[in-house]
């Protein structure tokens, strides 16, 4: 039986990013996300639900989003769900699913919008950030008279 492995989420950074590196000195960033869902109910009331999402990113992507992100802040994320376990300092066994980050989207919004420029840009894999500019900036060699 063929299985799919896919999340979208897009909401805004908990808590600041906590950047750390693996014993092979790979970056590893994680951070949590909360996603709003306002409805109406039967009886006409309005709801809203919030749901807190963890997250992890490796490599080049861990090292944009601890730089460029901060708590509040707007975010589009593409990932997979992991499934981590582990036992307890107290011995109970525990576990938690979390988003694995394969690409991410900074986003504009009311938490001061999101990377370098406050411009949308979009990070994937293991690549680098891309540097572009935007077209109402001005630089170093241009004279805007």
């Amino acid at each position: 039986m063929a299985s799919f492995n896919k999340v979208l989420l897009m909401g805004n950074l908990t808590r600041d990013p906590q950047l750390s590196y693996t014993p092979s000195q790979t970056a590893v960033v994680d951070f949590g996300v909360a996603t709003n869902r306002k409805w109406t109910a039967q009886d006409g009331s309005q709801r809203d639900e919030t749901c807190f999402v963890d997250c992890r990113a490796f490599g080049r992507m861990a090292e944009n989003l601890n730089k460029y992100m901060s708590k509040g802040k707007p975010i589009f994320i593409e990932g997979r769900l992991t499934y981590d376990t582990w036992t307890a300092q107290d011995g109970t066994k525990r576990s938690r699913h979390r988003v694995t980050v394969e690409n991410f989207q900074f986003m504009p919004g009311a938490g001061g919008g999101g990377g370098p420029d406050q411009a949308d840009q979009s990070y994937g894999g293991d690549q680098a950030a891309p540097q572009t500019r935007s077209p109402n900036q001005v630089g170093d060699d241009e004279i805007p008279f």
